[in-house]
């Protein structure tokens, strides 16, 4: 099974979409990449591209990055500094477990669905939407390399 099966554009559509909704309600950034294979460790990868994202450039560096490596079944919730500085240390845990149970089924899109939504909700209460604030990073999927 490829990425791209999986994810093809009426999937990327819907994602995008739970991006912007998860973002009318925190002023965090939201971004989402997919690989078919994860040939590192995990945090490693999704670190480096974290930074190739340039994630870490918000201005209250508060982006959250869901990466998820399709065929080696691994996937990670990154926060920025800024969010870690501020909420506990198993803030991620229950939306991780939550969407392990949609991944377990092999629905890999309502997973990652699920985990934006939530995050918008909890960020909301550390970094809420303001009047003026702006899309600092793109909604789209980004995907790695087959």
């Amino acid at each position: 099974m490829d990425m791209y099966d999986v994810f093809d554009e009426s999937a990327e559509r819907k994602l995008e979409e739970a991006i912007r909704l998860a973002e009318l309600s925190t002023s965090g950034e939201v971004r989402i990449h997919i690989d078919n294979k994860c040939k590192e460790k995990l945090m490693d990868r999704a670190a480096y591209l974290f930074e190739e994202l340039e994630m870490h450039k918000t201005e209250l560096r508060n982006g959250v990055l869901f990466y998820f490596a399709l065929q080696s079944k691994k996937f990670a919730i990154l926060g920025d500094g800024g969010i870690n500085a501020k909420v506990p240390d198993t803030f991620w845990d229950d939306i991780r477990d939550e969407m392990k149970e949609f991944f377990k089924a092999s629905n890999y899109v309502e997973g990652l669905e699920h985990g934006v939504k939530r995050a918008g909700e909890q960020l909301k209460t550390y970094f809420p939407y303001q009047s003026d604030d702006i899309n600092e990073l793109p909604n789209e999927i980004s995907f790695g390399t087959k």
